[in-house]
């Protein structure tokens, strides 16, 4: 059985689960995380949680066989059976590594009491932090270990193009490796960030972590 990891790793060289319409049940890379990812027509549920309970509650969501793992009844079901929640469905899309330096001028930000280095160890380990005139970039190992990415940028700066520079500037942080993004689906001018910055969606996931 492949493991999570690998699967993900896969998924960034644009190597994906067989689009036959089933569900791969794989154990969790560590206690913090657990969720669904969907990819075309196959999907990956990661738990700890019994297989068996798993299918049946797919079952039970009583709705179209490939939107059964993002259904919102197996979602709940699967929070209530783990005692986790999950705020939302994310677009997932990854970006290979570049070489170079940054465009923008960035500075190291050693601050554990930083707001966004708070919430970024919430969902990941290994956080980095870096500040930009007008925005700032997180780097972490989140789900299974891979390089996630996260951006924010000041509203008074905005349609300037530093989102765009500060995900380029993440594939060129990455070290060699994949540089991970979730983004919510409506979150339409992240989404055109990643993309303009050499970003490809690879599909959907529920992350769902522990109170």
């Amino acid at each position: 059985m492949e493991t999570l990891r690998e699967i993900l790793d896969a998924a960034a060289r644009g190597v994906f689960p067989p689009a036959d319409g089933r569900t791969t049940i794989v154990p969790q890379a560590c206690p913090r995380d657990a969720g669904v990812l969907s990819f075309t027509a196959h999907s990956v549920v990661f738990t700890d949680e019994d297989p068996q309970w798993v299918r049946a509650a797919l079952r039970a969501t009583d709705c179209y066989e490939l939107a059964a793992t993002l259904n919102a009844r197996f979602l709940t079901a699967f929070m209530d059976r783990t005692g986790r929640r999950t705020d939302t469905v994310d677009a997932m899309v990854v970006g290979s590594p570049l070489t170079g330096r940054p465009a923008v001028r960035l500075t190291e930000i050693d601050d554990p009491d930083h707001p966004r280095v708070i919430s970024s160890r919430r969902r990941r380990d290994e956080v980095r932090v870096w500040a930009a005139d007008g925005g700032v970039l997180v780097l972490g190992r989140g789900i299974a270990g891979r390089l996630e990415a996260a951006v924010e940028v000041d509203a008074e700066v905005r349609h300037r193009g530093l989102g765009r520079a500060l995900v380029t500037a993440a594939r060129q942080l990455a070290g060699g490796e994949p540089v991970w993004a979730q983004i919510s689906p409506g979150n339409a001018r992240s989404m055109r960030a990643f993309q303009a910055a050499g970003y490809v969606p690879v599909g959907a996931e529920a992350l769902l972590t522990a109170h």
